[in-house]
């Protein structure tokens, strides 16, 4: 197996180039993001995700996770050591209040962080994720007494999390939903139903589980309207906070997945024995809109696994191309060269690391946005950011999750027929990545958001800001004479961009099921243009890194090499994509159900 290597020096100099570390050291709450703070921190997450969590990847792939007869879950060997030092080390509460026990750095901090978890060992990650997220959610909607019981728990890792959304007939349609809550007249609920595909459901590495539950009650109104949230925990709080009484949840199944296998995917059964007893979080009826602060921060993070997981890939493939001796130069005749030689092994070597650079450098300027949309103390700035969150967050989920997925098949290219054995392990980051553009909303989910809520509802305006940021970034490229390609290619694709959303908002009333057809389409033209407007911007600093004399001449040129392969090889797909946006619809519309 190739060892991980943390991609620290990429990690640095976009979260400082360009994803804006400096200025946001500067905001209110965040003055201790200094540079060699976050850079001590990448560090040591390194060495823990490469020392710790890398090397117990594999076993959990092959061990899975055993459901007992008594309803408990075992997790793979190693897990439960492995998490008291991630809990024992404080990484959970890394983006987190310092109140209830976090350490309050800034997104773009814990972002690569996160991103070192997923590429070492996602199956692990879920679990801490999860708190991260239900932190997130409580914080917004808890009252000042739920914050207080349950937040340092959470924060701390001291428990698990989870959300409890999908229902047997409920899926992606939350408006079926029918886990049913009973008030009781203490004020607390007593909830009856089941929940399935609920992430660490069931655990031994935490002493409680505090789940997130969306039930509906007797009197609410149909529809996703009737939805609120519910607090229910595994045990119930004791006199002095520690677990109590067992309440009445419990696993009855764990599924048998393509992948994440160290991950144990529940189906949980509340009220089987009286009432599982829970506490409304935030109003009633509005349990949907609470989850979502949940989902969206998740949905970020899945943006990010898709990036882990392709980085992965790549280190694994170019590990296995630098020692494969396989047939003869194709341009020499040479033989006994690894195959990194071979043009066609270059290619996909370096379509991939682009892509991954490209990813990233999206979703660490992104983690900024969402800093700078939070504590900015100027509400016109902040409200450009939140914007520009809101706009991007299903790129962020949709576009990164396909694009991990496409590098990891790449990379099992890349072995050849060794790739398909299991041995090699470089299949397990494909099985692995596979579920990342299903779950927290498919792919075709993402992109109908993005067409509908986000680029129709508002009439583009939030896009047509960001398409004069992208516009400005080409002018600058353009003005350095050595980046003219950059520049043409990158003013190409936001052309098409621009066209393609042209279509869809003279479309989007009389034409609405072609304009969604070209959905996904658009969703991939947005993220081509975006991630390559970013590697644009990353060319931009390595260029006044060179005119200053700063830095390594040899890793700054290679890296605007790298911008100048993806413009040249990724960036002219924003084209194609456009013209599918406006004439797949069209085209598909000619097949009713009859035709298949």
């Amino acid at each position: 197996m190739s060892e991980y290597r943390a991609p620290l020096r990429d990690m640095n100099f976009i979260l400082s180039e360009i994803a804006g570390l400096g200025a946001i050291a500067e905001l209110p709450g965040c003055e201790d993001a200094s540079a060699d703070l976050v850079s001590a921190i990448l560090d040591e997450a390194g060495k823990f995700a490469a020392g710790v969590l890398a090397p117990l990847n594999r076993d959990g792939d092959v061990q899975g996770c055993r459901l007992a007869d008594d309803g408990t879950v075992h997790t793979p060997d190693g897990w439960a050591e492995a998490y008291a030092q991630f809990r024992d080390a404080g990484w959970i509460g890394l983006s987190l209040p310092t109140e209830f026990g976090g350490q309050e750095l800034p997104k773009a901090v814990s972002t690569p962080v996160w991103e070192m978890w997923f590429s070492t060992n996602m199956a692990f990650a879920m679990l801490p994720q999860l708190n991260v997220g239900q932190a997130e959610a409580l914080l917004i909607a808890a009252t000042d007494e739920q914050k207080q019981r349950w937040l340092h728990k959470v924060v701390g890792g001291e428990w698990g999390s989870t959300m409890n959304l999908t229902e047997p007939q409920a899926g992606s349609d939350l408006a079926a939903t029918r886990c049913r809550a009973e008030a009781q007249a203490d004020g607390s609920y007593k909830l009856f139903g089941q929940k399935i595909f609920i992430s660490y459901g069931e655990h031994e590495l935490t002493p409680n589980i505090v789940h997130l539950v969306l039930a509906r009650m007797p009197d609410a109104p149909p529809g996703v309207r009737g939805l609120s949230l519910f607090l229910v925990p595994k045990y119930l709080p004791g006199e002095v906070g520690e677990p109590g009484a067992r309440n009445d949840v419990r696993c009855i199944s764990i599924e048998h997945k393509m992948g994440i296998h160290g991950s144990p995917t529940c189906t949980l059964s509340f009220g089987d024995a009286g009432g599982a007893v829970g506490w409304l979080v935030g109003a009633a009826n509005r349990g949907l809109e609470t989850m979502f602060v949940m989902m969206n921060d998740a949905r970020f993070g899945v943006g990010v696994q898709g990036l882990g997981l392709g980085e992965r890939a790549y280190q694994y493939a170019l590990g296995y191309a630098r020692e494969r001796v396989q047939g003869r130069d194709a341009v020499t005749g040479e033989s006994g060269r690894p195959i990194i030689h071979h043009p066609d092994v270059k290619r996909m070597l370096l379509s991939m690391r682009a892509r991954v650079m490209a990813m990233r450098a999206l979703l660490y300027t992104a983690a900024g946005w969402f800093d700078v949309a939070r504590r900015h103390p100027d509400a016109a700035v902040a409200g450009k950011h939140r914007r520009y969150v809101d706009l991007m967050m299903p790129v962020a989920k949709g576009w990164c999750t396909e694009i991990g997925n496409d590098v990891c098949d790449d990379a099992i290219q890349v072995f050849g027929g060794m790739g398909f054995v299991e041995e090699t392990g470089i299949a397990q980051f494909y099985r692995d990545a596979r579920i990342i553009t299903i779950y927290e909303g498919t792919t075709g989910i993402q992109a109908n958001d993005l067409v509908g809520r986000k680029i129709l509802r508002e009439n583009g305006e939030t896009l047509q800001e960001m398409i004069a940021d992208m516009r400005g970034t080409a002018d600058e490229v353009r003005a350095d004479d050595s980046l003219g390609q950059i520049a043409d290619t990158l003013s190409d694709a936001i052309d098409a961009l621009e066209s393609a959303t042209e279509w869809l908002l003279a479309n989007g009333e009389e034409r609405l099921a072609e304009v969604l057809a070209g959905a996904v389409p658009y969703l991939y033209l947005l993220g081509t243009v975006s991630g390559g407007w970013q590697l644009a911007r990353l060319a931009l600093a390595a260029r006044r890194e060179l005119g200053a004399g700063h830095g390594d001449v040899a890793y700054l040129t290679s890296l605007i090499d790298l911008v100048r392969f993806y413009m040249a090889t990724i960036g002219p797909q924003a084209m194609a994509y456009a013209e599918t946006v406006r004439e797949a619809g069209a085209a598909l519309n000619h097949f009713d159900e009859a035709s298949f």
